[in-house]
């Protein structure tokens, strides 16, 4: 690699999740050449996620076409530019033809390895692979702040939603574990419920808000932009949600995330992080694929997951955290 990069071409994912799982990436290239100049590409979902780069000259969001159109207008749209380095995380066949120093592609391994062990192979960072992080302006920090209300109050985040109906444990559930964790006997009985979603969220929200009084509360569902909600969750003192992408958010974030999964390999994509917990019910990935094989079944797979396991890996996993957490105006 040139001694001193001062162009840099990143290609990341599509999906919020997987975007964030490689995103540790930018944080290390940022590290060492702190002078270089990014250029970012991503699906137009995950693209705020990083609008707050520093060295930042654009995003692109990268837009799918028919036939293939979607990766000319990339090609054409850094053609331009001799770059030092070129990271395709998409392993695409459009980072041959750019001009670039040097280009890291990523191929598939054939070896089973979780999403952030597998972007670090890029940059040979496997044995202590970047830690997920995304940059938040000041700007950003204080629309969070504000959103979240006073300090030293306990804040449960939820994330009900997910991208698919199999993925998605019920609601009323969720709701049940937000009064078992926030009701007098649970182990926040002051605490805020966080409610976090996409636009089309809203009514998977709705069952969140209706177990508490409105004082008690903060629904961002279809309310706040990604990196506000990641500024946000730095607050929260326990995240619990299906696997997706405010799952990965939290805990790139630091806030103990218990990840609940059913349909999708946690080997792959569990929450990422010391504090990060998943929590499977009785069935394995492999049964569920045994009468689900392609898994795109208009099905719930998540239903033999108990609200007490939920309730009990939750109020353990906010045990096993509390000595390390602290409130903060600007946490890191």
């Amino acid at each position: 690699m040139a001694k001193d990069p001062r162009a840099i071409l990143i290609i990341t994912a599509t999906r919020i999740g997987d975007a964030v799982l490689s995103s540790g990436l930018i944080k290390a290239l940022h590290d060492q050449y702190p002078r270089a100049r990014f250029t970012l590409v991503a699906g137009p979902v995950a693209a705020p996620l990083f609008a707050d780069v520093p060295n930042l000259d654009r995003v692109i969001a990268f837009s799918k076409q028919k036939d293939g159109g979607h990766w000319f207008a990339l090609w054409r749209a850094v053609r331009g530019q001799t770059w030092d380095l070129v990271v395709d995380g998409r392993g695409s066949a459009i980072s041959y033809f750019l001009a670039a120093k040097r280009r890291v592609i990523h191929r598939k391994s054939g070896r089973i390895a979780h999403k952030v062990v597998e972007a670090a192979r890029l940059l040979g960072l496997q044995d202590h692979p970047p830690t997920p992080y995304l940059f938040t302006s000041k700007q950003t920090q204080a629309r969070a702040r504000d959103l979240i209300g006073p300090l030293g109050v306990p804040i449960l985040a939820m994330g009900p939603a997910a991208n698919w109906m199999g993925k998605a444990w019920p609601s009323e559930r969720f709701a049940k574990v937000a009064h078992a964790l926030l009701g007098p006997d649970g182990p926040m009985p002051s605490g805020r419920l966080l409610i976090l979603g996409g636009p089309g969220d809203e009514a998977a929200s709705l069952a969140l808000r209706q177990v508490l009084p409105p004082d008690r509360w903060i629904d961002l569902t279809g309310k706040a932009d990604l990196l506000t909600v990641y500024a946000a969750l730095k607050y929260a003192r326990l995240f619990v949600g299906n696997d997706s992408g405010l799952m990965h958010l939290a805990a790139a974030a630091g806030a103990p995330t218990l990840g609940l999964f059913g349909p999708s390999d946690d080997r792959l994509y569990g929450p990422w992080g010391p504090s990060g917990k998943v929590l499977r019910g009785p069935r394995s990935l492999a049964q569920i694929r045994a009468i689900d094989p392609d898994l795109n079944q208009a099905v719930c797979h998540m239903l033999d997951l108990p609200e007490e396991a939920v309730v009990e890996a939750a109020k353990a996993l906010y045990d096993q955290c509390q000595s390390t957490f602290f409130p903060r105006d600007n946490p890191p």
